[in-house]
């Protein structure tokens, strides 16, 4: 460990943050975590995560994506607010969009506008399938993605119908990946002081996801069913199963040869272990459902919480089937700093989420509630833009901000 605090390591970045419901918002999130100084861009009405908070007590999303920003409203329908916008990006290092591709062009606030204004810029986009290719224009959400994708055609039971993932994974991937992108765009203009465009598909960013469908897929050549249940998704690793305990389920893997010994003698079945057909995950798939059997007779018999111990004595990959009450209460994260509780201003007493990313020497950020709808403009366009008082109060009876 490093003997003084270190600061963060983007804090000395300045980030034009018009994300939108998760994607973009979740990369900006990644960065403001980081140390960046992130102001978030809405129109007047606000972004349409926040039209959730009509009908219900505020938006837990927002909330949890747009922790730790500046928030702001510009209409970049009028020229003035366009005008605006490439003042902004005169100062700042990135900016990130997210909506459909051309939108902005379409604006006149395209990458090649604001580029020329800054080129030192990095111009970060997300969308569906990429700004350019014959899907382009194609409107994208994360269940769409995920049905055109692949992901929901290996989703659910053998006979059953696709399912989607019930996490928004290829908003939160798409996420991700604009972040690393960001991230490395930045570096790489720490020596050549020039900007880029960069870009995600969600499309793109969830296909390496589907690596043990595509090995079954390329194997069978396209014969064996692409849904597996909780089973493994290439069906070639035994035991790779949720299975039933006395108060729930627990799910179990054995990725080892030294798992599955260690399984078979906890379950008192030493004796599968000199058997060949239990040998490797290749002998234990051809007789699946007999090695799932074996596992379930035994779960059966204890709580989740006695298989999890006993799997954390004896080093066999286990856990339980928690719900989500459990999950943001869990201890663990809690005292790493991932989840902690917040009086938030909108939402009440809630938890919400850190970034996943640490930073040795530097201790997790603590958390500023997301911010209301311009709660900051007078501190951004009078503060850090420079406008007086006449000209902003202009801007807010012109409808611009």
């Amino acid at each position: 460990m490093p003997a003084e605090p270190q600061a963060y390591p983007l804090s000395d970045i300045t980030v034009i943050d018009l994300g939108q419901i998760y994607q973009g918002p979740y990369a900006t999130f990644l960065l403001a975590m980081a140390g960046a100084k992130v102001i978030k861009v809405e129109p007047p009405g606000g972004e349409p995560i926040r039209a959730r908070a009509k009908v219900a007590r505020g938006s837990l999303p927002l909330a949890m994506l747009n922790s730790n920003k500046q928030g702001i409203t510009l209409n970049l329908k009028t020229p003035r607010g366009c005008a605006l916008l490439i003042e902004m990006v005169k100062r700042a290092d990135v900016l990130l969009e997210n909506y459909a591709p051309g939108v902005l062009d379409r604006l006149g606030v395209g990458a090649e506008v604001l580029m020329a204004a800054n080129p030192r810029l990095i111009y970060a986009s997300g969308s569906g399938y990429g700004r350019s290719g014959p899907k382009r224009d194609f409107l994208a959400m994360d269940l769409t993605v995920q049905a055109i994708g692949g992901v929901m055609s290996v989703t659910g039971e053998p006979d059953g119908s696709p399912l989607k993932a019930g996490p928004a994974i290829a908003d939160f991937l798409g996420g991700i990946h604009l972040y690393g992108g960001i991230t490395t765009a930045l570096y790489e203009r720490s020596r050549t002081g020039r900007g880029r465009v960069v870009e995600v598909a969600m499309m793109e960013a969830i296909y390496p996801s589907l690596a043990s469908n595509l090995g079954m897929h390329y194997w069978s050549e396209g014969t064996l069913t692409a849904r597996t249940g909780n089973r493994h998704g290439g069906l070639a690793m035994a035991p790779y199963n949720v299975y039933r305990a006395k108060d729930g389920h627990v799910a179990v893997i054995c990725v080892t040869e030294e798992h599955w010994k260690s399984l078979a003698r906890v379950m008192g079945r030493e004796d599968l272990i000199a058997d060949p057909r239990y040998e490797n995950h290749t002998t234990r798939a051809k007789i699946m459902d007999e090695v799932d059997a074996l596992v379930s007779a035994w779960t059966a018999t204890l709580t989740k919480d006695e298989i999890a111990e006993i799997a954390k004595a004896r080093k066999i990959p286990a856990a339980p089937v928690r719900d989500l009450t459990e999950v943001t209460n869990d201890p663990h994260m809690h005292e790493r700093g991932m989840l902690s509780w917040m009086d938030h201003p909108e939402l009440g007493r809630v938890v919400l989420p850190n970034s996943p990313i640490r930073y040795d020497g530097t201790s997790p950020m603590p958390l500023v509630p997301s911010p209301e709808l311009g709660q900051h403009n007078r501190d951004v366009y009078c503060g850090w833009l420079g406008l007086g008082e006449a000209e902003f109060d202009g801007l807010r009876k012109e409808g611009v901000i």
